[in-house]
């Protein structure tokens, strides 16, 4: 139990201990997307129908009506802010907690972090834009599928070529 919590507490540790701690610093991100893409679908860039899951779940005001194209925009809108928010806190937990600083200057580091992001973000988002204006799926059942996606390709990307010795 020991050596459990010791891996816990620093960057050398086993495969699934180390995967532990990528799904944890991958929920602090998450969180942080989550709570920007909402708050800004709900009140500063609407993108949530009246009858969304989470309008509903939330209770919040229901937001007026939008046509699907729309819709469709303004959830990639709020989706590059959060993208740019939430990857800060993935890349500055992964860097201290995760993995190891890679073979690359920090400054690299940094844009390669976010290149593999962008690259796993827009396939999520391509998914979610089609999911939203041409099956009409709900906003929040669209994003929870672009954020499986991203996540999947996220570890893969980080793991083995930006944070790789």
């Amino acid at each position: 139990m020991n050596s459990i919590l010791q891996q816990f507490c620093r960057r050398e540790a086993s495969w699934f201990i180390q995967f532990v701690k990528y799904g944890i610093a991958g929920c602090l991100a998450m969180a942080t997307h989550m709570l920007v893409f909402f708050l800004f679908s709900w009140k500063l860039i609407p993108a949530l129908e009246p009858t969304d899951p989470i309008v509903l779940l939330l209770g919040l005001s229901p937001p007026a009506a939008l046509d699907h194209a729309t819709r469709a925009f303004r959830a990639d809108v709020n989706n590059g802010i959060a993208f740019l928010l939430s990857n800060l806190v993935a890349y500055l937990v992964n860097k201290a907690w995760v993995f190891h600083p890679g073979r690359h200057h920090w400054l690299k580091e940094v844009a390669l972090f976010y290149l593999v992001s962008g690259f796993s973000f827009g396939i999520g988002l391509i998914l979610q834009d089609v999911q939203i204006r041409f099956f009409h799926w709900s906003t929040s059942l669209a994003y929870v599928t672009m954020a499986v996606v991203s996540a999947l390709i996220n570890y893969a990307m980080r793991k083995f070529f930006i944070f790789a010795r």
